[in-house]
């Protein structure tokens, strides 16, 4: 099949449009991230790109600290709200009716409806260009109850997470198969 080519770009997608909350209880802001993801197991370690001209940026840069809050479909106008108003004019917790959760090891809240809020202490901070990477260790996971099992399995896939591409959000599809699954031998009947 013939492609069509394009000058460089960023179109890595799907993008998890993730829901970050700053600041401290009484002063916070949240800012909705596409370019996240992990970057290293051990330690534990992630990213978050942002333009220093948002007004999270300050806010991430001067505390150190900013938790990743994971967006399931319930959230995805909240989550495209809280990408286009800049927090310098509203408080997004009130507009949004999300409520604040203290976070396990930060000073900044996490969103309580969120069903995973990642908690992450800067580390580097990368001038890119357009953004800057904030670097961070990975140093508490929240997960809500109901995504375990009675054996204690996570089950991610219950937390309805949505993704972005391209402009659009989409809610994430079926299961496909499990990692490994392609070199998986068919046990044979005897």
């Amino acid at each position: 099949m013939a492609k069509k080519t394009l000058k460089g770009g960023a179109l890595v997608c799907p993008l998890p449009p993730t829901m970050v909350s700053c600041g401290n209880m009484e002063s916070s802001n949240i800012i909705t991230i596409g370019w996240t993801g992990i970057l290293n197991t051990v330690p534990p370690k992630t990213y978050i790109s942002v333009r220093p001209t948002r007004h999270s940026y300050n806010i991430i840069k001067e505390s150190g600290e900013f938790v990743i809050n994971l967006t399931p479909a319930s959230l995805v106008k909240e989550a495209d709200y809280c990408g286009i108003y800049t927090g310098k004019k509203v408080d997004k917790f009130a507009k949004c009716k999300l409520t604040k959760e203290q976070a396990t090891a930060l000073s900044c809240p996490m969103i309580a409806e969120c069903p995973v809020s990642i908690e992450c202490k800067v580390t580097d901070i990368v001038p890119l260009g357009s953004h800057d990477m904030f670097m961070a260790d990975i140093v508490a996971v929240n997960v809500n109850e109901e995504l375990f099992d009675k054996d204690g399995k996570f089950h991610l896939e219950k937390a309805d997470l949505i993704a972005y591409a391209h402009g659009e959000y989409f809610t994430l599809g079926k299961r496909l198969g499990n990692i490994g699954f392609s070199t998986n031998k068919k046990k044979k009947k005897r």
